[in-house]
């Protein structure tokens, strides 16, 4: 494993940009007003990656609730590349219209029937404090392959990466 520390913020930034940018959905968890973890997926909103993270959720949603009572959250990505990614912010409510006119695509007509102007419709930024990444081999027969070798060798490092990384 190898620990990072603020020592370039901007490519901490890019390399985290890069690693979650074709993932689509993301599992966010946040806590609850009796201080218990609630998690549900959601699709983080493509925008460039510059320390914040964008969701739009529904202002009558528990995450949304949670977000009010408690800013402190996790957001986790997976991709079939084996590339996971752990992030821990702070989330806030944003009225922001530009932001949501940036962010709105048709699709989300599905969860907001009256469109961008739905008054259930919230923006939520996150602003991410530190994340933590594995990288492993891209291609399923070079991780079989590293997973083999890991076994007869014995190590409990099967190749990739690791590393911890500060923003705020």
């Amino acid at each position: 494993m190898k620990t990072e520390s603020q020592s370039n913020p901007d490519q901490h930034i890019k390399k985290l940009g890069n690693l979650i940018k074709d993932i689509k959905f993301a599992m966010v968890t946040t806590v609850d007003a009796e201080n218990n973890l609630h998690s549900c997926p959601l699709t983080t909103q493509q925008v460039d990656f510059e320390g914040d993270l964008w969701f739009i959720v529904g202002r009558n949603s528990e995450i949304f609730a949670n977000i009010l009572n408690d800013p402190r959250i996790n957001i986790n990505y997976s991709s079939e590349k084996a590339v996971y990614v752990s992030v821990v912010g702070r989330a806030q409510a944003v009225e922001d219209r530009e932001m949501l006119e940036k962010l709105w695509s048709p699709g989300l007509k599905i969860w907001f029937e009256q469109g961008i102007d739905d008054p259930n419709i919230a923006l939520v930024q996150v602003t991410v404090d530190k994340a933590e990444y594995w990288e492993g081999p891209a291609f399923a027969l070079t991780r079989l392959a590293a997973f083999a070798k890991a076994l007869v060798t014995k190590n409990k490092n099967p190749g990739g990466e690791h590393h911890k990384i500060t923003l705020n």
